[in-house]
């Protein structure tokens, strides 16, 4: 009878909202520089994207059911997941593996991996929550938590690797929130 909540008016302004406090933050550290706050657009963009892919369609009315009640959870690992799903999310949360990095002040694996599935098991959550409580057109998958993870870990690792090229490691701290990792060598003709 209602339809579905919009994801535009509900996504869009939440995706400004992160921007401008994430600016803020940085500018109340005096952090904020051009390539910061490409990071923090980014990651609003990303979380908005996200969230509009993962919690909507919530319906305002509850569909009409045909057969049993069907829980809005997976927990059984790999059984009818498809390949085209797992490479899906294996891909969504690559980007996300490349930004924690960016934003921590001592990224390490335990750290990385940590939180990118910490942000999966939220959303995973979500999708359960808004699956019983707001007839939400997703549900909590076990397969959906581990291949986020391993896209996120995958993310890092390209990160990881990204730091460690001389030519792009200067690019790299350009953009952390924390300042470089690294100490300037000494310039042996300046000696």
């Amino acid at each position: 009878m209602f339809g579905a909540v919009p994801v535009l008016p509900v996504v869009v302004p939440l995706s400004v909202m992160l921007f401008v406090v994430l600016v803020a933050v940085l500018r109340a550290r005096r952090r904020l520089t051009l390539p910061r706050a490409t990071v923090a657009a980014a990651l609003s963009v990303y979380a908005g994207g996200v969230v509009a892919n993962t919690v909507f369609p919530i319906y305002l009315d509850w569909p009409a059911s045909e057969g049993p009640w069907i829980p809005p959870v997976n927990v059984v690992p790999v059984v009818g997941y498809e390949w085209a799903d797992a490479v899906i999310n294996v891909m969504v949360f690559l980007p996300l593996g490349l930004l924690v990095p960016l934003l921590v002040a001592r990224p390490s694996w335990l750290r990385v991996v940590t939180t990118i599935a910490g942000i999966s098991l939220a959303i995973e959550l979500a999708q359960f929550v808004t699956a019983g409580l707001a007839a939400g057109g997703h549900i909590a998958d076990v397969n959906d938590l581990f291949c986020n993870t391993v896209g996120g870990a995958l993310g890092y690792a390209l990160f990881v690797l990204l730091d460690r090229i001389p030519v792009t490691a200067g690019l790299v701290d350009d953009f952390r929130w924390h300042g470089p990792l690294r100490t300037p060598t000494a310039d042996p003709k300046t000696q």
